[in-house]
């Protein structure tokens, strides 16, 4: 993990805190951290308090943002940089403690920040920030990039009264380089190791967001995800996971793959904890062409903890999933899940499936490639990117250049079929637009008004395969996400069980702009099936039968 110098960050602080805050005692600008270690905050237990427990105790003075920021960091220490090694934070942000220092003097003075006051946030590292961290993709080649602003979404953090704490490791490139790659390294970063079982995968490529979450390094994390790269990670580690509606969340300022798929979005430990990081995240930016409002809705999307039954809701149950009918313990679950639908009294529509239209070739992967050329470019050209990698071919140069560091793993097949592709006004490129996009949202919308559904009810993954430099990843059930990823329709994933430690997830997918829905359902759910399991950091399974059917 690389721990840069302390550079100040810029004071952008936006007042609209949820409830009303007493002030604090320790927010005299003399207090000393000693003084604050020494508050009521210096019992915190970053593993059992959950993000409502923080707000209210950190709102109220019961806990100081400098301590909770303190004991996440030293779990941090503890975990990731000795102990089982993670390798979940590539890089600590050495502003944290001044930002944690800085809002518990505001809280002294009756100004809290807003609803995310004092709460640590990991990022993951392809997102920007205007402080001294890198924003690297996990690459070599962008270890030294730091970025001149914060991505807008980060913007919408810090006002919201976020503590930046660090960021997380990633498959490089967003899992965007090679065919053969392994979800969760590299070459800045090193493999992210799976909590519940380290010889396991944390899935790609938020894999360091969402370890860092399950082991309690922070209460809340950003991954990104192009097709399955939120979802996944947070499935296989046991947490919640959001993919907003296309453009609801800012990509300005993230490093892209591809503009027609690229969204940022939460990881916590609970529904609760990803809808309030969600709201803080959602707002129009005008600078993003992609971007879209929420129309004719208020973004309220935190769960209504009143509404304990599902009665009048319509939930599809999909069928037509990878691996379907080859993996009895997964499919257990799944049912186990469904059967908790029909007790909250929720209305199923079983079965519902989709068959993808018959295509020539692969639209959907030949339009990433497109994209990802065109984007890549745009990001390299409008950032201070050292002349000699500032494009994609220069960085497939500088690659080969460095491969005992940075091909030592996998090469960078996809980087090269995406230099050889064209521009966006190419008839490829548009044929692949509406075989893949348009075909996907086109398919959701019939199923959603033939059904009248509020959503579609999918498995996610099944449990964790062991990682393997050599082979790459080996994906053998779910096959879901694509159908959120490519309309660019919004999913939520969270935890329904559990085979021999390594976590099971389901999700809802919904129509455009359906968060409240979804985030409402997955919160009924989490309460009746609650299935979260702490990690234990077993180094792997004396008797592995959990890929074995």
């Amino acid at each position: 993990m690389v721990d840069l110098p302390l550079r100040r960050l810029p004071a952008a602080f936006f007042v609209f805190l949820l409830a009303a805050c007493q002030p604090g005692g320790e927010g005299d600008a003399s207090t000393t951290d000693d003084a604050l270690m020494q508050s009521p905050a210096a019992e915190f237990d970053p593993v059992s308090a959950t993000v409502v427990e923080l707000q209210q105790q950190l709102a109220s003075g019961e806990l100081t943002a400098l301590a909770v920021t303190e004991a996440y960091l030293a779990r941090i220490s503890e975990l990731d940089d000795a102990g089982p090694r993670l390798n979940a934070v590539i890089q600590i942000n050495p502003d944290a403690r001044t930002i944690a220092r800085a809002l518990d003097e505001q809280l002294a003075a009756g100004a809290p920040a807003g609803p995310l006051h004092g709460i640590p946030v990991l990022l993951k590292a392809n997102i920007d920030t205007a402080d001294a961290m890198a924003t690297s993709a996990g690459s070599l080649a962008l270890k030294n990039h730091v970025a001149g602003a914060d991505a807008y979404h980060v913007a919408r953090l810090r006002e919201a009264g976020a503590v930046i704490l660090g960021k997380t490791n990633l498959s490089e490139w967003a899992n965007f380089r090679d065919s053969n790659s392994s979800s969760g390294w590299s070459s800045l970063g090193g493999q992210t190791r799976n909590p519940h079982i380290l010889d396991r995968n944390p899935c790609g490529s938020s894999s360091g967001s969402a370890a860092a979450v399950a082991a309690s390094f922070a209460p809340l994390a950003i991954g990104t995800e192009t097709n399955g790269s939120i979802v996944c990670p947070a499935g296989v580690n046991g947490i919640v996971g959001i993919k907003p509606t296309l453009g609801s969340v800012s990509r300005s300022g993230i490093i892209p793959i591809a503009h027609s798929q690229d969204t940022a979005g939460p990881m916590a430990k609970s529904v609760t904890g990803a809808a309030l990081l969600l709201q803080a995240m959602i707002a129009y930016d005008p600078q993003d062409p992609g971007a879209v409002r929420f129309p004719g809705k208020s973004i309220n999307l935190l769960p209504d903890v009143q509404q304990t039954d599902l009665n009048g809701r319509r939930i599809g149950i999909y069928r037509s999933y990878f691996g379907a009918g080859d993996f009895p313990r997964v499919e257990q679950i799944y049912a186990d899940a469904i059967a908790t639908l029909s007790s909250l009294g929720a209305t199923l529509v079983d079965p519902i499936s989709y068959t993808p239209p018959e295509t020539k070739g692969n639209p959907q992967f030949d339009l990433l490639l497109y994209e990802f050329k065109n984007d890549l470019n745009q990001y390299l050209a409008s950032h201070a990117i050292d002349p000699e990698i500032n494009t994609l071919a220069k960085l497939i140069a500088w690659n080969e250049a460095n491969a005992a560091d940075v091909l030592s793993v996998f090469g960078q097949s996809i980087f090269l079929q995406a230099e050889a592709k064209g521009a966006l006004t190419d008839e490829a490129y548009l044929a692949a637009k509406t075989g893949s996009v348009a075909s996907m949202r086109d398919a959701l919308d019939a199923i959603f008004e033939a059904h009248q559904l509020d959503a579609l009810f999918i498995p996610v993954n099944g449990p964790a395969w062991k990682t393997d430099w050599i082979g790459g990843d080996r994906y053998s059930f779910g096959g879901t996400s694509s159908l959120a990823a490519v309309s660019g329709y919004p999913s939520i994933v969270l935890p329904a069980g559990n085979i021999e430690g390594l976590p099971i997830a389901v999700g809802f997918v919904g129509p455009a702009f359906s968060e409240d829905t979804l985030i409402q359902l997955a919160w009924t759910f989490e309460q009746a099936q609650p299935a979260r399991i702490e990690p234990n950091f077993i180094p792997t399974l004396e008797q592995d039968s959990a890929t074995s059917e």
